[in-house]
């Protein structure tokens, strides 16, 4: 087993991606332009300059930055109550912080939006560490956020497990040197995704049996 793992939040740890999806949907309209079906997971895993320039590309005729913030503000108050856990979430944060794994979380989100939305769902207390994206200059797939991370929780990259549903966590996590895991949520993975990960699993908890029987 490795001595570090490193968790995407939305989507991985928490089911909150569909709403990211729902909430540019739902956007596009009050902004006055057509919702363009690849948009969403073009952006995902984006954030900050990254993200305004997928927008740009995607929408050149709105402001950018107002559409973003307006998704983040959407979103945060759909959650504001609590954010539904992934299935197996909490059972491989109480499994590898009882075997003595250091923890972190690399979302793409705000560090300080990043311990709300952990502590609402009873997660926050398995982590060693926190990256959010304001913390970087590069967001995904850019490998910034998950060197971050290591570094934040004293390994190397190459000792630290990352656990992404997104193509573009998957590729920054590689990028880093990580041993990446998919688990899918939204999207599959094609072969160029395939080829980036130690593996494929369907459930958090089909990974932690995959690392408790030395598959991962």
């Amino acid at each position: 087993m490795k001595p570090g793992a490193i968790f995407d939040m939305d989507g991985t740890l928490l089911d909150t991606e569909r709403l990211y999806q729902e909430s540019w949907e739902v956007l596009a309209g009050e902004f006055g332009i057509e919702h363009n079906p690849a948009f969403p997971l073009a952006v995902c895993g984006s954030n900050g300059d990254n993200m305004v320039r997928i927008i740009r590309s995607y929408y050149p005729e709105i402001d950018a930055e107002a559409f973003m913030n307006a998704c983040y503000a959407r979103v945060a108050g759909l959650v504001e109550h609590g954010a539904p856990k992934k299935p197996g979430a909490e059972e491989i944060l109480r499994w590898m912080h009882e075997r003595g794994v250091k923890i972190a979380v690399a979302s793409s989100n705000t560090h300080a939006q990043i311990v709300k939305n952990l502590s609402r769902a009873g997660l926050l207390e398995y982590f060693d560490a926190i990256a959010g994206g304001d913390e970087v200059a590069h967001s995904k797939p850019d490998p910034d956020i998950f060197q971050l991370a290591a570094q934040r929780l004293d390994c190397a990259p190459d000792d630290c497990y990352v656990f992404e549903d997104g193509i573009n966590g998957i590729r920054a996590a590689a990028a880093a040197g990580c041993v990446t895991v998919m688990i899918p949520d939204l999207t599959p993975p094609d072969e160029e995704i395939r080829g980036l990960c130690a593996g494929v699993c369907g459930s958090l908890l089909e990974a932690q049996q995959q690392i408790a029987d030395g598959v991962l």
